[in-house]
């Protein structure tokens, strides 16, 4: 599968890695150009592109920037991805560590993945965003391992989430159907969900649990 990743940070550039290692073709980008890519390239055999590059031939991409850097993504950014092509949202709003204050979350009431949406000009499917970037690497295991976790992956388009949960299970961990993308606040920071290493049925129960209400820590 041709993948594009948007982002070479702790999440783009582990999803590099471990996707690369099982044979896809990955192009990979970051902001500051790829020249910077060097190391990651010579590591995985990733091609290192500009942004606007990233999506070229792509059925899958992976944007996993800062929040607040979506807006200033270049126009065009899916132009010449394959047809039916899939985008993945890793992004968290973190108002206080770093994005400031985004009035249609916290005032309109946008989910995280929504705002996204609005930004790219294109559907999401929200997965990753509560996964320690190490495990990625290290926590895979074999389907019906006691031990391997699920991830919640949330989506308005059936068919996107289903090419999302695959990769994912391809990668070594479960998946749980989180719903919609208004329902998406159900994995946002400061959920029981975010962060949980567990398994599908604790997934499960951590999603239901979650409350729609932003605490204080995770609002501007």
């Amino acid at each position: 599968m041709k993948i594009g990743i948007i982002g070479a940070g702790n999440i783009g550039g582990n999803l590099t890695r471990r996707l690369t290692a099982l044979g896809h073709e990955v192009r990979v980008a970051n902001s500051r150009g790829p020249h910077t890519l060097t190391d990651l390239a010579e590591e995985t055999g990733a091609i290192p592109v500009t942004v606007a590059e990233a999506a070229r031939g792509a059925e899958i991409v992976v944007v996993t920037v800062p929040f607040k850097n979506v807006p200033g993504l270049p126009a065009g950014l899916f132009d010449g991805a394959a047809e039916g092509f899939t985008v993945i949202d890793t992004n968290n709003y973190y108002p206080r560590e770093r994005d400031g204050r985004i009035a249609a979350v916290e005032d309109e009431g946008l989910t995280e993945s929504r705002w996204i949406e609005h930004q790219l000009g294109h559907p999401v499917v929200k997965a990753f965003n509560g996964t320690y970037a190490a495990d990625i690497l290290e926590r895979p295991r074999p389907a019906g391992d006691p031990d391997r976790m699920a991830l919640p992956v949330a989506g308005d388009d059936e068919g996107a989430k289903k090419a999302v949960r695959a990769l994912i299970e391809e990668l070594g961990f479960d998946t749980v159907d989180a719903g919609g993308i208004d329902e998406s606040w159900r994995q946002q920071p400061g959920t029981p969900v975010y962060g949980l290493r567990a398994g599908a049925e604790a997934v499960t129960r951590a999603l239901a649990k979650a409350s729609p209400d932003r605490p204080e820590a995770f609002r501007g």
